[in-house]
């Protein structure tokens, strides 16, 4: 049995006659979870885990580098262990990092996808992504001539972090596309909700592991040895490489996908006038048939047919720019990336900056800095077991019942009145309680539009643009995510006079909640159901809409 299987719906079938819509579902009814569902979900779920991985993993080590690079005396001899602190630009500037390159991958790898074909760039992000990780962890050591200062050695930081990005990001529309065009209708929305929760298992991941190696390190963090922890983070970043070397080997052997290149000739179809003097209908092309062997008397569909081409690249290149021409189109456009925008200004804010906000609610504290590490790994590990995984696995299970729209507005809707509480009674509630509230926003950004705005797009648009558009609405959330890894550190502090324009942390929470209002609104006007829908389908169906009176 090949890894690669195909099981999603295409215009003709393997001997070249055409398949409607219903004679394709009434031969692909609903489906459990198969053994090329797990297939495909290994291969293309790693770049999710490595995402989430690595943003929780800068999370909990970006207070071991606080430490390591930045603290200076011996904190053996005080009473009280002072919060690590890095400089809020250059905090701030390392934590958006990855986004920044994830923009330009997800940009970049998108246009590729599209215009070569999926087999041509699959797996390249993955090798970049290698690459980033493995330049991370080779940060000269302590001692070492070049890089002396903490500063110098963040900058190291940030630029291969920025590399990484670039792959994770890459990752974003070819898993979301190669998924969508292997997956059978029925089943679409739960594959890409089991792909997309691989950021939950990169989330656990990351705190388990932490968890595990401060132990091993508890001595350098009680006495002060902090040129010891040198290998702790290391440890963290590091543990990313063994599956992207695990499954590096099926992304490049990846075959090319028949409904991906069915699609594509429809860009040749969209440039042509669509009637016969443009082209003449062959034999062939005149007395097509369906998969039942039935004649197809419907003369639009043998005009397109006979358009239907494998396009010159340079059409498929501008496939995106027609395609959107239309007002339509380019309004799903903006539903879906400016719904990812606002749901990344919030989620991003929180995860990023988790640390920060386990330590201003009380949850984070210790008397050593072993034990604060532990305390804030621990807090980490207790929001993603309690709220963060959970909301994944309850969008899988109910995403073909209730659909993605309605999943979307309430996880809104849930996370705004979240934001609204923490913000408005911050001060008149217990730690346990705002520990509490943020576990319900992280179950109902995942139960909600983290996992919802990724799906839509990858379901919405046709194969032909799918990468570029899918892509394109990943990059604008990103950069909702950047807004808060750089902003987040210096609008939440509470010392106004030090900090210009500083807002505290509730102002920052009430952002948060206009946002997630603000999104639920847009996906109401404006993004589509996409549930039971084939995008490639009706992409046909507008081609054929389009044929001139004079071919009829």
């Amino acid at each position: 049995m090949p890894v690669w299987e195909e099981h999603s719906y295409t215009r003709r079938d393997r001997d070249g006659n055409i398949m409607s819509l219903e004679e394709y579902e009434a031969t692909h009814p609903p489906r459990a979870f198969t053994w090329a569902d797990f297939k495909l979900y290994a291969i293309c779920g790693v770049g999710f885990m490595l995402d989430s991985y690595d943003l929780f993993i800068v999370n909990l080590a970006s207070p071991i580098w606080a430490y390591e690079f930045f603290t200076k005396g011996n904190l053996s001899t005080t009473k009280t262990v002072p919060s690590p602190s890095i400089p809020f630009l250059v905090r701030g500037t390392v934590n958006a990092a990855a986004n920044i390159g994830n923009v330009i991958g997800q940009l970049m790898f998108g246009f590729l996808g599209d215009a070569f074909g999926r087999k041509f760039v699959y797996g390249k992000e993955l090798i970049i992504a290698i690459v980033g990780i493995i330049m991370i962890i080779s940060l000269p050591v302590n001692g070492s001539a070049g890089l002396t200062k903490g500063v110098e050695k963040m900058w190291w930081l940030f630029g291969f972090r920025l590399l990484l990005g670039i792959g994770i990001g890459g990752d974003y529309p070819m898993s979301a596309a190669i998924v969508a065009e292997r997956s059978t209708l029925s089943n679409r929305g739960r594959m890409l909700g089991w792909i997309f929760s691989n950021q939950g298992w990169g989330t656990l991941a990351a705190s388990v592991i932490t968890c595990i190696l401060l132990p091993i390190f508890s001595h350098s963090l009680t006495h002060d040895h902090f040129s010891k922890i040198d290998g702790l983070w290391r440890l963290q970043v590091g543990l990313a490489l063994v599956p992207c070397f695990a499954l590096l080997y099926f992304r490049l052997t990846m075959p090319e996908s028949r409904k991906f290149l069915q699609s594509t000739e429809l860009s040749s179809v969209a440039t042509s006038s669509l009637n016969t003097s443009a082209a003449s209908l062959d034999a062939e092309k005149q007395n097509l048939k369906t998969t039942e062997g039935k004649k197809i008397d419907d003369r639009r569909i043998s005009v397109v047919e006979a358009h239907a081409t494998e396009p010159p690249k340079r059409v498929q290149m501008t496939a995106f720019i027609e395609y959107f021409s239309h007002p339509r189109h380019a309004l799903t456009l903006f539903g879906c990336a400016f719904s990812w925008f606002l749901v990344d200004v919030a989620f991003y804010g929180i995860n990023l900056n988790q640390s920060v906000i386990l330590t201003d609610i009380g949850y984070a504290s210790g008397k050593t800095p072993y034990d604060y590490l532990l305390k804030n790994a621990e807090g980490n590990l207790i929001i993603a077991v309690a709220g963060y995984v959970p909301g994944y696995f309850l969008t899988i299970a109910f995403i073909e019942l209730l659909g993605r729209k309605w999943i979307q507005i309430q996880g809104f809707l849930v996370t705004a009145l979240m934001f609204g509480i923490l913000a408005g009674a911050n001060d008149s509630l217990s730690s346990g309680a705002r520990f509490a509230l943020i576990i319900i926003a992280q179950l109902f950004f995942n139960f909600g539009p983290n996992a919802t705005t990724f799906i839509v797009p990858g379901e919405v648009f046709p194969s032909r643009v799918r990468g570029l558009a899918h892509g394109f609405c990943a990059a604008v959330g990103k950069l909702g995510a950047i807004l808060s890894g750089i902003g987040f550190n210096y609008w939440s502090q509470s010392d106004h006079k030090k900090y210009p324009g500083s807002i505290g942390l509730s102002g920052v929470l009430w952002i948060f909640f206009a946002f997630e209002l603000l999104g639920a609104i847009v996906t109401f006007f404006c993004v589509p159901e996409t549930r039971g829908k084939d995008s490639d389908a009706i992409d046909y169906e507008e081609c054929q809409s389009r044929v001139s009176p004079s071919s009829t």
